[in-house]
């Protein structure tokens, strides 16, 4: 018999962990809803924005510098991909499954080039001073102050897309491009600069996804190929291209790992897939279709 109090703090635990889940997931949703582009590169990515942290920290002891410079490189990464690999698959006939190779390929790639240089072992790091200890709850429940700020962060990150997309004129291009990409062509839009741009901007949000994990994660170079899974997972669920979707999914799966925890060693990790074959089955978009309006 499972005590209130367990399950309580577990759903809890959940919570934090589906904050983190969307920080990973809201950039594919991005990518995905703009272009198109399924980017299985995407949780290398956000494993490059880990160590670029890593690195930062190491050097002069910032981990906010290192959010930033995380940012910095892995959307210039990014950029690259898009612009001098991916642009030359966009009309092709098999455009959807050129696209999952190329990426797949950069997996392998980055993968390799992170155990080269930093080798295969696990590193660690701590939050910051004033991130650390944990937050008293109502009913003597609890949570880490570094995980409570995680769930702020998913939170206000949700917030500024939904403010961007709704009120500026760069929301208001994403959302007619990845409507009709032939009629934003016809009305002038720069297409192609609008894609690196979105390229750029979500693979910024999987470098400060991957920073914001390192105190949390111990890193190595397969933790892309964990999180990818996951991130699919979640806008799989909530809806390709939908970040409501990508930030409901993600609590949902958060939840669904940490409660079904409680019940089995390994069954947090079988309830999202046994979710993940349901939608598909019964809402193959996905409980929230299309990018937001």
């Amino acid at each position: 018999m499972v005590s209130t109090e367990l399950l309580v703090q577990q759903v809890i635990n959940g919570i934090s962990i589906g904050s983190w889940l969307f920080l990973v997931a809201v950039g594919l949703s991005l990518i995905f809803g703009v272009l198109g582009v399924l980017n299985f590169a995407h949780g290398a990515l956000f494993m490059i924005g880990a160590y670029v942290t890593i690195v930062v920290i190491g050097a002069v002891d910032s981990f906010w510098l290192g959010i930033v410079l995380a940012a910095l490189v892995v959307g210039t990464v990014g950029m690259i991909i898009e612009m001098g690999f991916i642009r030359r698959l966009y009309g092709r006939a098999e455009e959807e499954l050129d696209q999952l190779l190329m990426t797949f390929a950069f997996v392998l790639i980055i993968t390799d080039s992170i155990r080269a240089i930093f080798g295969s072992g696990s590193v660690v790091t701590n939050p910051p001073n004033v991130l650390q200890g944990g937050i008293g709850l109502v009913g003597g429940y609890g949570i880490g102050t570094y995980r409570a700020f995680l769930i702020l962060a998913s939170v206000a990150v949700m917030g500024a897309i939904l403010l961007a997309l709704r009120s500026t004129n760069l929301g208001r291009l994403v959302r007619a491009t990845s409507s009709d990409r032939d009629m934003a062509l016809l009305l002038g839009i720069d297409v192609p600069r609008l894609y690196t741009l979105v390229f750029f901007i979500g693979a910024a949000m999987a470098g400060v996804g991957g920073a914001l994990i390192t105190p949390i994660q111990s890193l190595t170079p397969e933790l892309g190929n964990q999180v990818i899974i996951n991130a699919f997972v979640v806008v799989v669920i909530g809806g390709l291209g939908s970040f409501t979707g990508a930030f409901v999914g993600a609590y949902l799966i958060g939840i669904m790992i940490a409660v079904g925890s409680i019940y089995a060693a390994g069954a947090g990790q079988l309830f999202p897939f046994i979710a993940l074959i349901a939608i598909l089955l019964i809402r193959p978009e996905g409980l929230f279709g299309g990018i937001d309006a």
